[in-house]
């Protein structure tokens, strides 16, 4: 009969821990996911930005002929951007799994998907009712508010730090709310999905993804 120094027994348990866990969670987030997101998000704000300043007029104000194309256009970036960070994200978090050795079409990534969507997609059909009943300023804070719902309902499924993520975006989406402008929905935008995923996908690379 073999007998475990108090070491090894240590060592078997953190071990069974983590086929566990590697069974019932998707643990194969890239840190680079979420800085590129973060990074792809800025970068379309910027572009936001730059688009209300053409339709501006001197006191900051938006011509009225030019709402609703302003409106398309603003659409149309953060569609795209949209494409490029889910498109990326999804590419680092491919090579992520490789190298962890996960499947990423498993039981435990498919319950992260199923639980990010839910919120995701509710929200989306949400903005696009305000968006049809011109609530335009209402469309920031709310995509904050339920892509926050999102993180903290698919945190179970994932890394459990994923969910201070959610609540952060949830708390910049209620200050929106209460600050409540065009200008001020685009800088939370920008510092909800720019720097926040930035800052955590930083804090993400450097915790989990070394190598």
């Amino acid at each position: 009969m073999v007998v475990l120094t108090k070491k090894e027994q240590l060592q078997e348990l953190s071990e069974i821990r983590s086929l566990m866990e590697r069974s019932s969670r998707f643990i194969s987030l890239s840190g680079m996911s979420g800085i590129s997101t973060g990074i792809s998000a800025i970068i379309g704000a910027l572009i936001a930005y730059w688009r209300i300043s053409i339709y501006s007029h001197k006191d900051g104000g938006i011509y009225i002929d030019s709402v609703n194309t302003l409106m398309w256009e603003l659409i149309i970036i953060a569609s795209v951007v949209f494409i490029v960070a889910v498109c990326v994200a999804i590419f680092f978090t491919i090579k992520e799994s490789k190298k962890q050795g996960q499947s990423i079409f498993d039981k435990s990534s498919q319950q992260l998907i199923t639980n990010l969507l839910i919120p995701l997609v509710t929200g989306g059909a949400f903005c696009i009712i305000l968006i049809y009943n011109n609530m335009l300023w209402m469309v920031a804070p709310s995509t904050l508010i339920f892509y926050g719902l999102a993180l903290i309902n698919a945190s179970k499924f994932t890394l459990d730090n994923i969910k201070y993520l959610g609540f952060c975006e949830i708390i910049l989406g209620l200050l929106n709310g209460i600050w409540m402008s065009a200008g001020n929905g685009l800088l939370f935008w920008s510092i909800g999905f720019g720097l926040l995923h930035i800052i955590y996908g930083v804090f993400m690379h450097f915790k989990y993804n070394k190598g």
